[in-house]
């Protein structure tokens, strides 16, 4: 007859909980002006609280980037958003919060050009405003979430070129 393992992981064992790296979504959500402006909130109520983010969360198990990044705008700001691409992943250590995080950042545009942002989680964001990439950079560090930072001081190419084209609206990129 097979004998239970040792403990941890015997019946009625406890086992200790290690620390995980999570994985996290933020959309650059264009506005619908082909302005190059993109939605962002101050986030409250959580890590990071009274800085500025994009809509976004955790990805959850079995789902893709894609899936993750439009179940999230649609929680956070009620709008539907197709056309989800990667644009940057940074690593982000807050060894201060006791967290880890490789966020996914994902470029989206809204599927309705009408729509308007709403404020869907006021626990969690003050609300939406529309932000330029100029805007967020002469911003001081202190106060973008840590992630956002990280965006920023990286400035990806991908990032860039797709914000050119939000306002040329350059076929096959947006």
């Amino acid at each position: 007859m097979p004998q239970d393992p040792p403990a941890p992981f015997g019946p009625g064992a406890t086992r200790r909980i290690r620390p995980t790296v999570r994985v996290g979504i933020g959309v650059v959500v264009l506005s619908n002006k082909q302005d190059g402006l993109f939605y962002a909130g101050i986030r409250q109520g959580s890590h990071g609280s009274g800085t500025l983010a994009l809509p976004g969360g955790h990805l959850e198990m079995y789902e893709s980037w894609e899936s993750c990044a439009i179940r999230e705008v649609k929680e956070e700001m009620g709008i539907e958003v197709e056309n989800p691409r990667i644009l940057h992943v940074t690593n982000d250590i807050m060894e201060t919060e006791g967290k880890h995080y490789v966020k996914i950042f994902m470029g989206a545009t809204s599927s309705n050009p009408k729509s308007v942002p709403q404020n869907c989680e006021p626990k969690k964001c003050q609300g939406w405003n529309t932000y330029r990439w100029e805007d967020l950079k002469s911003l001081p560090a202190d106060q973008l979430f840590g992630p956002l930072r990280q965006l920023v001081e990286q400035e990806p190419q991908e990032l860039i070129e797709f914000l050119a084209c939000a306002t040329k609206r350059c076929p096959g990129l947006i």
